[in-house]
């Protein structure tokens, strides 16, 4: 498998394996990615060069966005003063369910943070989805704190408050790797 960078084409595909997951976690009881997200933002993350795309051939398996940019109201002064980056929208497409794609695609996202410099790699998870908090913990990430207030980047009230963090290492993730290097963060000079 192989990771590359989304390109514009890919919104389609995305928005798609954001309902498939939202549906998969309906059927779970969780309210999870029940909003729409909005085409253009994705459309700016992808233009950012922060979304990423595992590839089978011709099939989209997964997507991890990674980025230096955390989001508003989440982090405090003294953590975003240490160089970290901020990992968004994970999904792994159902029919690769089962294969630790997920888990690869953090030690990727791990790999390419301490490539940039990163000492962090941080997240933010749905707050009621304990399972998935569950998975993060399991991943080697440490549950730092959970933040019910402010607004959802897609609308209505926050609820992707769960903050958790690992530290940001060279990984053997198994995959091709054809996105550019990474650049580094302006904290990590």
């Amino acid at each position: 498998m192989i990771i590359t960078p989304a390109e514009s084409h890919d919104v389609a595909k995305l928005l798609a394996f954001r309902e498939e997951a939202a549906a998969w976690l309906h059927g779970l009881g969780s309210d999870q990615w029940s909003r729409p997200y909005p085409a253009d933002k994705l459309v700016a993350t992808i233009e950012a060069g922060t979304v990423f795309m595992l590839r089978d051939g011709h099939t989209t398996a997964g997507t991890i966005t990674l980025t230096p940019d955390a989001e508003d109201g989440l982090w405090t002064d003294e953590e975003l003063a240490e160089p970290a980056m901020f990992v968004n929208k994970l999904t792994v497409a159902r029919e690769y369910a089962g294969q630790n794609l997920g888990g690869r695609l953090l030690d990727w996202a791990g790999d390419r943070a301490r490539r940039a410099g990163a000492r962090w790699v941080r997240l933010d998870a749905w707050t009621t989805n304990n399972a998935l908090q569950r998975y993060y913990l399991a991943q080697g990430f440490t549950h730092v704190r959970t933040v019910r207030e402010g607004a959802a980047v897609n609308g209505g009230p926050r609820v992707s408050g769960w903050l958790a963090q690992r530290i940001a290492r060279l990984a053997d993730h198994g995959f091709a790797d054809s996105t550019p290097a990474p650049e580094q963060l302006p904290l990590a000079a």
